[in-house]
């Protein structure tokens, strides 16, 4: 993929992977967010874990106003599936680049564009994200506004937990420091290589129910000498609030993680690669 940057056009090699479940009013403020972005990607597959129809009919709907290919890829509803719809995301795509990204985070315009930056061979990119507060989620669902585009001290207090992150800032080498960090590393905003997500074998099918599937596949991308980059400062998303609760990840998750943590081995046992 070229570092080369052409605003306003599809940049080949960038596959964007928007996972959604169930919930087409976030679904379509994060489409519009990448409708804006100045330089689109090569495509967008949608890694659908079994919503009703109103999430295709939404889908159906954009793919005319988008100047690249959308997909969607959806298996039938059968409990939390994440890892697995992920991995046949990314079976489905054609770019060389993925980045991946949760179906209620809202990307700035400049998100594709700062992620192909970040691109280096032999690191993951790990972005982060700012939390909006309930009322004002309810706000943006209701009112269609673009808040993406707010410069970051647009933002109030009351509308998101904190402001500092959206500000850019050319970090150089400081974004290697802690390369071998799992910690913090979510797929709602992480980039790699097409090739090394094979190499570690994708995500793990055995995680069935929710937390640290992420944790997992990233703690084997390490395990492989594939390096973090930090995109802080960089490529943060917005965050729309819904209940979670902390207790929400199952201790068998939290164990299969000890595991690979423990492992030498740097490939999933149920991975991408079960599906042929």
């Amino acid at each position: 993929m070229s570092s080369k940057i052409n605003p306003g056009k599809i940049n080949p090699g960038v596959s964007l992977i928007i996972t959604t479940y169930n919930w087409p009013w976030a679904l379509e403020r994060v489409l519009d967010s990448v409708r804006q972005q100045q330089v689109m990607p090569q495509e967008i597959v949608i890694a659908d874990d079994g919503s009703e129809n109103a999430t295709r009919e939404l889908i159906d709907s954009f793919r005319p106003v988008f100047p690249c290919p959308v997909q969607h890829v959806w298996h039938p509803d059968d409990g939390f599936q994440r890892a697995k719809i992920l991995n046949k995301a990314v079976m489905a795509s054609t770019g060389d680049y993925i980045i991946f990204v949760d179906g209620d985070c809202l990307m700035r315009p400049d998100f594709v564009t700062q992620h192909m930056r970040l691109a280096e061979t032999g690191y993951f990119v790990a972005g982060n994200r700012i939390l909006m507060t309930a009322q004002f989620t309810q706000r943006v669902l209701d009112e269609s506004h673009r808040i993406y585009a707010w410069k970051p001290f647009s933002f109030s207090q009351e509308q998101v937990n904190r402001r500092w992150p959206l500000l850019q800032l050319p970090l150089g080498m400081l974004r290697k420091i802690g390369g071998s960090r799992w910690q913090g590393a979510k797929t709602c905003n992480l980039a790699l290589w097409k090739t090394d997500f094979y190499r570690v074998d994708g995500f793990d099918e055995r995680y069935r129910d929710w937390g640290y599937e992420d944790s997992d596949l990233v703690v084997r991308l390490i395990r492989k000498k594939i390096k973090r980059l930090s995109g802080r400062f960089a490529v943060t998303v917005i965050h729309l609030w819904h209940p979670t609760s902390k207790n929400d990840a199952k201790p068998g998750n939290w164990n299969r993680l000890l595991e690979t943590i423990n492992s030498s081995d740097g490939t999933a046992l149920k991975g991408v690669s079960k599906h042929g």
